[in-house]
C-alpha cells in the first residue's frame, strides 16, 4: 500500500504542478475565472493528505517495532 500512496503522491504533484501553470496562464492573460484558481486546491489537498501520511510512517513503524506482542 505504501507503494501505491508514493506513486500517487507523484502523480498529484503533477496534476498540481499543471493546476498552478494554468492559473498562472489564466492570470497572464487577465481572466477572472475563479474556477482556474481554485483548480489547484483539489490536488492540493490531496497532496496534504497523502504527504501527511508518509510523513507519519517512521513514527507509526517505529511504535509497533517497540510494542511487546
Amino acid at each position: 500500500m505504501n507503494k501505491w500512496i508514493r506513486q500517487i503522491h507523484r502523480w498529484l504533484s503533477i496534476a498540481f504542478t499543471l493546476a498552478v501553470i494554468a492559473n498562472l496562464v489564466a492570470l497572464a492573460q487577465k481572466e477572472q475565472a475563479v474556477w482556474v484558481g481554485l483548480l489547484a486546491l483539489f490536488p492540493l489537498i490531496l497532496l496534504m493528505l497523502t504527504g501527511l501520511y508518509m510523513f507519519a510512517l517512521p513514527y507509526f513503524a517505529r511504535s509497533q517495532a517497540r510494542r511487546p506482542e
